[in-house]
């Protein structure tokens, strides 16, 4: 732990790969917002809606396509400014991340990319192998974004394997994985931690 930032509040924006009702990547970001408030110092995460987002377009940038970009699109890309790391929770998708978050991420990262060089951390829940392979392709994605993943401890949750891991309405109600999901988030702290502080040249 660095001295001096341990006591420093971390700002995660949290975006969930799913826009339907009931979504598990919601419901995973909702039990991160708890377990942040309940046992985790130094920690706040706001939960982003991409719900109302466009589909990303330049011609909607304003006739110089200069970064002048829809309200929503705005408020995204601030917010994502405003924080000091990210936390993806996605469902996986024809071996890829969702849709709306790919759109997401194309319309933050247009010029200036407000991404850049930011901690982040990724979560999913889906069948098999429970959002692994989408995890891999955001990772690819995020080389070129400039984001910084953390690597340990990774989080892939079969959402449909016993014993039940939410309820009917996306809740998550497994204990076991409440746990795990708090040391991802325990681990991104640490690393934003690590991340932001100053190096010692002397």
């Amino acid at each position: 732990m660095v001295s001096g930032l341990e006591n420093s509040v971390i700002k995660v924006a949290a975006i969930g790969g799913s826009i339907r009702q009931a979504s598990y990547s919601n419901g995973l970001i909702r039990a991160a917002i708890e377990l942040s408030k309940e046992s985790i110092v130094g920690m706040e995460i706001e939960h982003l809606d991409i719900s109302q987002l466009p589909m990303q377009n330049i011609d909607l940038e304003g006739e110089d396509h200069e970064g002048s970009f829809p309200p929503a699109v705005e408020d995204l890309r601030q917010k994502i400014l405003e924080s000091d790391c990210i936390l993806f929770a996605s469902p996986e998708l024809n071996y890829s991340v969702s849709a709306p978050l790919k759109n997401a991420i194309d319309w933050a990262s247009r010029p200036p990319n407000v991404w850049g060089d930011k901690a982040a951390a990724i979560i999913s829940a889906s069948g098999g192998m429970g959002g692994a392979r989408g995890q891999l392709h955001l990772r690819q994605i995020g080389v070129f974004l400039d984001l910084h993943f953390i690597n340990k401890p990774e989080f892939f949750l079969n959402a449909f394997q016993p014993p039940a891991k939410f309820d009917s309405q996306g809740n998550l109600i497994d204990e076991n994985t409440r746990e795990r999901l708090k040391e991802v988030l325990l681990a991104l702290q640490a690393f934003s931690w690590r991340y932001d502080a100053p190096f010692d040249l002397s």
